[in-house]
């Protein structure tokens, strides 16, 4: 069999017609909103599918994003605004609950002014205390909770020095501190109402009790319902943004949030308008919603590739901590043995993009790209060369046994048990399966329902998966293979590969303590860390992520589209609430 023999299509297209034509209409849950709740007009709702397990809401009661098992992108992500907002689409900084921030010239402290006269939806006031208490009480539980190591690397102490002023002491030089702090994608310190979080304990807290109109929140958006079945926000009377002029009252009244049952569901709701917007879909499954529902668009209106690059490359991750993945010569030989053109013909029908480097080629990143082209010509990351694996594992004492698979010196296979989730599980999970058996490395694929918890706590061998890493500098991308990253609870900016490098370590702490405006000398660090990482691969670098999500414009206009790029458009990211307050009635 030749490099290049065609891999089979699995006739995608086709199966996808055929399960589209066959499907009744989706029957959703929001049919059966709690019977006290007030009648809200179908033109008044929004009505998304996002997430879950197995169809179904397996964190419903979890609204303190902190508590272990919580997701903020599963609704928390309206509930707790952040001090700024940060469009990368836009390069943008919208602050929020602060007004203003400074820091000292040396980095090591930081002032920021809270604005006055918020309240939480309880009537207690929001203010500098709320600040100050969640930075401290993160500092203190560090690697217990999700952005604890980040904040105990940095904050000595925060303090309150009157009602709207916190003043954050470090122990080393922090500047991007407010930057982490600020909501973008993924990443974005969730502040909590010390009047309610204080005394609690913050890994089993809910902070969810419908009689005490509990969670509370600054926002525009209070929980009325929340079961394994849907999750409801209903829109406030008031919100203090309104009255600053900085957004108008969303013209949404009800927001209803469905678990993910599955593509052909989803594609046949929104098809039927029972849906405003989906979670990812295949490339292929676009042009039969677009033909059955002409008011369905995407990013790129209907044209491929039906989104938008992510800040998430997506990668085949094998877990370092265990033989034979523990080894840079096993993992670059099955990056060796891949070949991204046809996983990109065959996974996505064309629409994608190799990735090389774990951070996507956005403007403000692209000097770092520059910065080590010399580096990429010598390791490949996207080289297709089966010869080179060959050598590379002969090398490492593998032998072809009768099967003609690659074993070790003790009989034992190479065995590669790839686990995915989403839109990129199936769409490259299959074909990287046959990839990787074609040049005798044996290998299967599974989309467990608990993925999320297997690939945090480090349970499996291999795993299709992203970086939630740099948007503007490379500091985050560092950050994701820092030994101290390992093991955080639901973390999105994590050590997922399991990887250890002391050098590298203390260049990522360089990078830490220099400014982010600084391209110079994070150009020079970004190099040599990447003289250390390149050869090590920690792992295979696959495609870009697009996010490929359907809107609806029968009911609601002004999505972020290319051609009105505000901000980008999940509504599983921290900015949403941001797509929310734009969106107009059709």
């Amino acid at each position: 069999m030749s490099d290049h023999s065609p891999i089979l299509h699995t006739g995608r297209r086709d199966l996808i017609k055929v399960g589209l034509a066959a499907g009744a209409a989706a029957l959703l849950p929001w049919h059966h909103a709690r019977a006290d709740l007030p009648p809200i007009a179908r033109e008044r709702t929004m009505i998304l599918v996002w997430g879950g397990r197995e169809g179904r809401w397996v964190d419903w009661d979890l609204w303190n994003p902190y508590s272990i098992g919580s997701n903020h992108q599963n609704g928390p992500n309206l509930i707790y605004e952040p001090l700024a907002y940060y469009s990368a689409f836009a390069d943008k900084t919208h602050m929020w609950l602060a007004e203003s921030y400074a820091f000292a010239p040396d980095f090591k402290r930081l002032t920021i002014k809270t604005r006055p006269g918020i309240a939480w939806s309880d009537g207690t006031a929001f203010g500098a205390e709320d600040v100050a208490y969640t930075l401290n009480t993160l500092r203190d539980l560090g690697p217990k909770v999700r952005w604890g190591v980040d904040v105990q690397q940095a904050v000595e102490k925060a303090v309150a020095s009157d009602a709207d002023t916190v003043v954050i002491d470090f122990k080393i030089p922090a500047p991007r501190f407010f930057f982490f702090m600020t909501y973008k994608y993924d990443i974005g310190v969730y502040i909590v109402p010390k009047h309610i979080f204080g005394g609690q304990d913050w890994t089993t807290f809910k902070h969810f009790d419908l009689d005490k109109k509990w969670p509370i929140t600054t926002g525009p958006w209070q929980v009325v319902d929340a079961s394994p079945q849907q999750k409801l926000f209903d829109r406030r009377q008031t919100w203090w943004a309104v009255d600053r002029k900085l957004a108008p009252l969303p013209a949404v009244e009800r927001n209803i949030w469905l678990p993910f049952a599955g593509e052909q569901q989803a594609a046949q709701a929104l098809i039927t308008n029972q849906l405003d917007a989906g979670t990812g879909m295949q490339p292929a499954t676009f042009p039969t919603v677009f033909r059955q529902n002409p008011k369905i668009i995407t990013h790129t209106g209907q044209a491929s590739p039906y989104g938008y690059m992510d800040w998430w490359p997506i990668s085949l991750y094998v877990n370092n901590e265990r033989p034979p993945f523990d080894d840079k010569d096993v993992r670059w030989a099955l990056s060796y043995y891949l070949d991204r053109k046809q996983l990109i013909e065959v996974g996505y029908l064309g629409a994608n993009t190799p990735s090389k480097l774990p951070l996507p080629p956005y403007p403000p990143l692209l000097p770092y790209f520059d910065a080590v082209k010399d580096l990429l010509a010598k390791y490949d990351t996207n080289e297709f060369a089966p010869k080179k694996g060959d050598s590379l594992l002969t090398a490492r004492g593998f032998k072809k046994d009768g099967g003609g698979f690659w074993a070790d010196a003790q009989g034992k296979r190479l065995n590669v048990d790839i686990i995915g989730f989403g839109a990129a599980g199936p769409a490259m999970g299959p074909v990287l399966v046959e990839m990787l058996k074609r040049r005798g490395v044996e290998a299967g694929m599974a989309l467990p329902p608990d993925f999320d918890s297997r690939f945090q706590k480090g349970e499996y061998d291999a795993a299709i998966y992203g970086h939630g890493g740099s948007v503007n500098e490379p500091y985050a991308t560092l950050r994701l293979y820092q030994g101290a990253s390992i093991a955080v609870p639901g973390a999105h900016q994590a050590n997922f590969a399991r990887w250890k490098n002391g050098e590298y370590d203390k260049l990522v702490d360089e990078a830490y303590v220099t400014a982010p405006d600084d391209t110079k000398k994070l150009s020079d660090i970004w190099r040599r860390a990447m003289e250390i990482w390149l050869p090590e691969l920690p792992d295979i670098q696959l495609v870009q992520n697009y996010h490929r999500i359907p809107w609806n414009t029968t009911y609601w206009n002004n999505w972020p589209t290319e051609e009105n790029a505000y901000v980008n458009g999940a509504h599983w990211h921290l900015t949403f609430a941001m797509v929310l307050w734009s969106l107009q009635r059709a």
